[in-house]
């Protein structure tokens, strides 16, 4: 029997490591993807079944090479079902102090990047009649929070493109599952960019006392099992979407005072 295959970007650490394992112990085929090809090799040999698992080194900001990368994909086990879009990076610096070019580094990798990984991969999802995009979003990729502004903007602008590429591709069969998380417990506030590109190099409080990736990627699974088309993932942070939705005013003070970083 051929098992569903799911090629996960941003799999060498955090949630990407956390879900490969989950959908290897659930008995997919597991792609992990990221720059760091000695992790990735790492989080293999930590699944459940190592054997059904393959590693493919890729850099999102190189867009010129994904086509390839993706028909290196489909060739590792014949097909691809779930393509999910974890990879991408973050930041904690004020808007008025981010030098333009590291904007444009964070749009490259977290919307360029993974679109142009989409357009590569959807003719083998049409031509089957059958795939999903699972893609991590953030809370911020709706409401928008101090230090992450073009962070936010790259979550907003994801949001735009698969809602609107999932109403394009209804009639192919092809699911797209928005996932929202809050803060969970990985370094991805250790690895966000500052002003000046350069790395944060600290754990934000909020991500340190987070939802555990683990607990992460199993929502993410059963979400994805379930095809869901928009889901939010963590603890009272959640409440933030529907006080933005509404009582946008009261929301707006609040983040004010909460100065969140």
């Amino acid at each position: 029997m051929t098992k569903t295959v799911i090629w996960i970007t941003g799999a060498s650490s955090g949630i990407g490591a956390a879900t490969a394992k989950k959908f290897s112990k659930e008995g997919y085929s597991v792609i992990l993807s990221s720059r760091k090809e000695d992790e990735l090799n790492q989080v293999k040999e930590a699944c459940a079944h190592p054997e059904n698992c393959a590693v493919l080194p890729l850099d999102l900001a190189q867009t010129d090479t994904l086509s390839d990368k993706v028909k290196q994909a489909i060739s590792l086990f014949g097909h691809i079902d779930i393509m999910f879009h974890n990879g991408g990076i973050s930041q904690r610096s004020l808007a008025i102090e981010t030098q333009l070019e590291v904007d444009r580094k964070i749009m490259e990798v977290n919307f360029f990047g993974t679109i142009a990984l989409t357009k590569a991969l959807l003719p083998h999802f049409k031509s089957r009649k059958s795939g999903q995009f699972g893609i991590t979003s953030s809370l911020v990729g709706i409401i928008g929070s101090p230090y992450r502004s073009t962070y936010a903007a790259s979550k907003h602008a994801l949001h735009g493109y698969f809602d609107s590429l999932r109403a394009e591709h209804h009639e192919d069969n092809i699911h797209v599952t928005m996932i929202c998380p809050g803060f969970i417990k990985t370094n991805v506030s250790v690895n966000a960019v500052t002003a000046d590109g350069k790395s944060l190099n600290e754990m934000d409080d909020a991500q340190a006392n987070g939802m555990s990736a683990e607990e992460c990627a199993n929502q993410i699974f059963k979400s994805l099992k379930k095809k869901k088309e928009e889901i939010y993932i963590g603890g009272k942070e959640v409440m933030a979407i529907y006080l933005k939705r509404f009582v946008p005013g009261i929301f707006s003070k609040i983040l004010v005072k909460a100065k969140v970083r």
